[in-house]
């Protein structure tokens, strides 16, 4: 088995959906949580210049859903066949277009900019994508792919770890995704990796 270290902030931002391939698995790794202050002394080291970066035996991979398909090939998380691992993709994504979303409202510094683009994630951007992910549910049962968790699972349990923090009732019109969270988030290895992870703001 290699050895896996992976580099990013003290934050779960893009490195929480690989540490959580990391804990379903069950696999050991050097969460490598690394301090602002230290970043641009780093930073001309890494392979483009961002974070998060995940070395395999030493060889770096950078891109957090290149990592995020790595990791769910090599851990068993990319589902049964290629059509199971092509609709992963599909749902990853989707979290990667609803990411944009988020990170464009949360590093908006005009604040009525930043009141228009929050009421556009209210009332359109989060509804539009939730439901996407209910659909999906009501379709195929207790898993967004197949029947047993794959990185879908895991990349829609990272994406809404953030604003549930501030919306607590984000769920509320999907009773599926609902559902569906509180499956994942309570499988032992994630429960267990959640009680025990820095408690941080993104």
């Amino acid at each position: 088995m290699p050895s896996y270290k992976l580099t990013y902030f003290n934050v779960r931002g893009r490195a929480e959906l690989a540490r959580y391939l990391f804990a379903a698995a069950g696999q050991d790794y050097d969460d490598n949580r690394i301090q602002r202050d230290t970043w641009p002394a780093l930073k001309p080291n890494t392979k483009f210049g961002q974070l998060p970066l995940l070395e395999v035996d030493g060889k770096p991979l950078a891109q957090s859903y290149a990592i995020a398909r790595f990791l769910a090939r090599e851990l068993g998380l990319s589902g049964k066949g290629s059509w199971e691992a092509a609709l992963c993709d599909e749902v990853l994504e989707l979290t990667g277009d609803l990411l944009k979303e988020i990170i464009k409202y949360r590093f908006e510094t005009d604040e009525t900019k930043k009141q228009e683009l929050q009421k556009n994630l209210s009332d359109v951007v989060f509804p539009r994508f939730l439901g996407f992910f209910e659909k999906t549910l009501e379709e195929n049962g207790a898993y967004l792919v197949g029947n047993g968790l794959t990185v879908a699972d895991l990349a829609v349990l990272a994406i809404l770890d953030t604003p549930l923090r501030s919306m607590p009732g984000l769920l509320d019109n999907t009773p599926k995704l609902k559902a569906h969270r509180g499956l994942i988030a309570a499988l032992p290895k994630i429960k267990e990796y959640i009680g025990k992870r820095p408690d941080t703001d993104i």
